[in-house]
């Protein structure tokens, strides 16, 4: 399997919604940031796309149809060469009201002192809690740090960033290869861009940032507890292994 679309839209431009509506379009499992968070170990892959080493796209993207938000946006042009079949979806909103979202959820988003202190201690013998601490440290550079320059409390800044991507995306991407698309527009425009049905049930609206921080401590919470339960169940095997 391919990738068949290639979301080239920033984090908070609506990806989480796109995210669901392609997947009740049949163009899943849709890879987004959340993917990265859960599977930490695929942050080798981003890792060498960031230092701008070769990067095993199949291997990544094995299973999956779709992928869109961060980090995948910062590679759309190396994805829609690699992927030469694949749809590309450029998510937009308002400027301003985009930036008011990432300052107040992606942004800001802080584990939490118990999180940090858990994953801390985990790092000797978890690669999960390694591999998380790559995550964050890695979005940190690359998005924070390379895309916005380092500047992205510069609201002036980071708008100007915001809309030479979609300059650069519109320039980059055939127009016939290519959809703008804003979720408060819903199912039709991008239906038939994709050649589709219609779903007979309202656009999904999910991510509010209302709720963003305690649904991101959650799930980093869960990651580390996965982690636990499975050296739990390791040390439970060891210890009722009959001596040699």
């Amino acid at each position: 399997m391919s990738l068949q679309i290639i979301g080239a839209g920033f984090g908070r431009t609506g990806t989480k919604s796109l995210q669901l509506a392609l997947e009740k379009l049949g163009f899943g499992p849709c890879y987004h940031m959340e993917e990265l968070l859960r599977n930490p170990h695929h942050v080798q892959h981003w890792d060498d796309a960031y230092q701008q080493q070769p990067v095993d796209w199949d291997a990544l993207f094995d299973g999956y149809k779709a992928a869109v938000d961060f980090p995948t946006a910062m590679y759309y042009n190396d994805l829609a060469t690699h992927y030469p079949a694949a749809r590309v979806i450029l998510s937009v909103r308002d400027a301003d009201r985009w930036y008011d979202s990432v300052c107040k959820t992606i942004f800001s988003f802080d584990p939490g002192v118990r999180l940090k202190l858990k994953m801390l201690l985990m790092l000797p013998f978890s690669s999960t809690a390694r591999n998380l601490l790559r995550v964050i440290r890695l979005n940190n550079k690359a998005v924070w740090g390379h895309l916005f320059g380092g500047k992205f409390k510069d609201r002036s800044h980071a708008i100007y960033t915001y809309h030479r991507h979609i300059d650069e995306v519109q320039a980059s991407i055939p127009a016939n290869r290519l959809l703008i698309f804003r979720a408060a527009d819903g199912w039709e425009p991008l239906c038939e861009y994709l050649g589709v049905p219609v779903p007979n049930e309202p656009f999904p609206r999910v991510n509010a940032m209302d709720n963003f921080h305690d649904w991101a401590r959650s799930m980093v919470r869960d990651v580390l507890r996965l982690r636990d339960q499975r050296l739990s169940t390791t040390q439970q095997l060891k210890t009722s292994q009959p001596p040699a």
